[in-house]
C-alpha cells in the first residue's frame, strides 16, 4: 500500500484493499459545484504532493462560457492543488478501480483561494471558531429521476417503472412508489456504502419520480463533500438504469421542486453543549438571535442559495416550498421551520434552498445568515402559528434581484469575503445575459401571433 493510502478514510482502504489501484482523480470543486480537475496514474498520484489548474476554473459558467475577472486581467495564472487525503474515496462506477481526492486550491504563495467554494465554506467555519463554535449541519436531499431526455427541446418525462409504466406524483412517502425504481435505489445504497457515506434514511417525496435523501448531521465541510459525492454517485446509478437524476430546482412542470433543506445548530465547544439551550432544556437568547439573523439576511444569500434562473420556477406560493422567512415550530409551510427534538438536538431548518445549489455555497450563505444574527443579537419577529403560504413575499423573484441584494450587502460580503462575492457575481450574470437571450416555447406560442 502506498504511503499516502494510510491518510486515507476506512471505507477507500477496504474498496482496494487485495487489488491494483489504477487511477486517481484529483478533484476541485468550481463555483456550480462541477468536478473540475484530473485524472492521473495512481503510480505518478503517489509521487506528486500537488497539482495546477489554471484559476479561470472559478470563472466558467454553467454553459462553459467565461465570465470577466473582476479582479484584473483573463491571465489564468495557475493555482496550487493539494490534496486532502481525509476525502478519498472510491468511484465504484468505474470500470478499474478508481480512487477519488477532493483538494484545498491556494495561491502560488501559500493562501487560499478565495473564490473555490470549498474555501468560502471554510471560512465560515473559522468564523464560528473564532468565537468557540462549532456549527452543526444535516442536510436533506431531493432530486428527480427521470427519463432518459437527449433532445433539451423536449420536456422532461418521469421515468419507466418496473411496473412498466411512468412514476406517479403525488405519491409521498409511498414505500411501492419507491419500488418502482429499487434497482437504482440499490446502487445508491451500494455506491454509497463503498465511499464510506451514512445515509440517514430514503424516502419518495411529492413529485413523481422524486426522491430524498437525508443525512446525519455533522461537520459543514464533511458533509458539503458528500453532498458533492452524493451528487456524481446518484447520477451514475441512474445511469445504469437508463434513467437520468437530476437536481434542477424545477424540472417537471406542474410538479414540486427539489429542495436542499439544511438543519442547523451550534455546539459551544468548550462545554460540549448546543447553545440553542440552556442548562433547563428552555430555547435562548442565542437561538432567537440566529433565526432572526436568517430573517435579516437570508435576502441578500438567496443568489447562493437560488443560483439559476431555473431556481426561481420552485418558489410559487402553494406549491410545497416556503417562499417566506417566517419561523414556526413544527410548521412546514414557514421558511425556518423549528422540528420537534429534545433539547439536546434544537436547531433551525432552512427550507429555502434549492437543490441545484452548490452544497459548499450553499451551507455557507445558510450559516452565514445564523452566524450574523449571533453577533448582532438580531431578535427575531414573532413566531407565525398558521399558514405561512399566506405572507407576503420577501424573496427576490428572479436571479438578477437576488445578485443585486446580495452584492449591496456589506454584512455578506466581509463574512463571505468580498473577492468571492465579485467573481460569483461576475460568473451568474454572465448566465443570466445568456439566458435572456434565448426565446422559450412560452413566448413563441403566445406572443408570436397576438401581439
Amino acid at each position: 500500500m502506498a504511503d499516502w493510502l494510510k491518510d486515507t478514510p476506512e471505507a477507500a482502504r477496504s474498496y482496494i484493499e487485495g487489488r491494483r489501484l489504477d487511477e486517481v482523480e484529483c478533484i476541485v470543486p468550481d463555483i456550480a459545484g462541477v468536478a473540475r480537475g484530473k485524472a492521473m496514474p495512481a503510480s505518478k498520484f503517489a509521487k506528486q504532493p500537488s497539482f495546477y489548474l489554471p484559476n479561470s476554473i472559478f470563472l466558467q459558467t454553467i454553459t462553459g462560457e467565461w465570465a470577466e475577472n473582476p479582479h484584473g486581467a483573463f491571465t489564468e495564472p495557475d493555482m496550487v492543488c493539494v490534496p486532502d487525503y481525509s476525502t478519498t474515496s472510491a468511484a465504484p462506477w468505474t470500470a478499474d478501480y478508481t480512487l477519488q481526492v477532493i483538494h484545498d486550491v491556494m495561491d502560488q504563495q501559500g493562501a487560499p483561494m478565495p473564490a473555490a467554494p470549498r474555501n468560502v465554506l471554510k471560512r465560515i467555519v473559522g468564523l464560528y471558531a473564532e468565537r468557540g463554535w462549532r456549527p452543526i449541519v444535516a442536510p436533506e436531499m431531493e432530486f428527480f429521476l427521470v427519463a432518459r431526455n437527449i433532445d433539451p427541446n423536449q420536456p422532461i418525462q418521469p421515468p419507466m417503472g418496473r411496473s412498466g409504466r411512468r412514476a406517479a406524483a403525488k405519491q409521498a412517502y409511498s414505500l411501492s412508489a419507491v419500488d418502482e425504481y429499487g434497482k437504482v435505489i440499490d446502487d445508491i445504497y451500494d455506491f454509497a456504502e463503498a465511499q464510506g457515506f451514512e445515509i440517514d434514511g430514503i424516502l419518495q417525496e411529492g413529485g413523481a419520480g422524486q426522491v430524498e435523501i437525508n443525512l446525519a448531521h455533522g461537520d459543514p465541510v464533511r458533509l458539503a463533500d458528500e453532498i458533492f459525492y452524493f451528487k456524481r454517485l446518484i447520477r451514475e446509478a441512474a445511469l445504469r438504469h437508463d434513467c437520468f437524476a437530476t437536481f434542477m430546482a424545477k424540472p417537471i412542470e406542474g410538479e414540486p421542486g427539489s429542495a436542499m433543506h439544511i438543519h442547523h445548530s451550534v455546539i459551544d465547544v468548550a462545554t460540549g453543549r448546543n447553545i440553542f439551550s440552556d442548562e433547563q432544556g428552555r430555547e435562548t437568547p442565542a437561538f432567537l438571535n440566529f433565526v432572526g439573523g436568517m430573517q435579516t439576511h437570508l435576502p441578500a444569500a438567496i443568489a447562493l442559495l437560488a443560483p439559476y434562473v431555473n431556481s426561481y420556477r420552485r418558489y410559487v406560493p402553494d406549491f410545497a416550498a416556503p417562499i417566506n422567512l417566517e419561523w414556526g415550530r413544527d410548521n412546514r409551510t414557514t421558511g425556518l421551520r423549528v422540528p420537534i427534538s429534545d433539547s439536546e438536538g434544537r436547531r433551525v431548518e432552512n427550507r429555502l434552498a434549492g437543490m441545484d445549489c452548490n452544497p459548499y455555497l450553499g451551507l455557507a450563505a445558510s450559516l452565514a445568515t445564523g452566524f450574523l444574527g449571533l453577533i448582532e443579537e438580531k431578535p427575531p419577529r414573532a413566531e407565525c402559528i398558521g399558514d405561512a403560504y399566506m405572507s407576503e413575499d420577501e424573496l427576490p423573484t428572479n436571479l438578477g434581484d437576488a445578485l443585486d441584494l446580495m452584492a449591496a450587502s456589506e454584512p455578506m460580503r466581509e463574512v463571505l469575503g468580498t473577492e468571492f462575492v465579485d467573481v460569483y457575481e461576475a460568473v451568474k450574470r454572465n448566465e443570466y445575459k445568456e439566458f435572456l437571450q434565448v426565446i422559450s416555447p412560452w413566448e413563441r406560442e403566445h406572443l408570436l401571433l397576438n401581439v
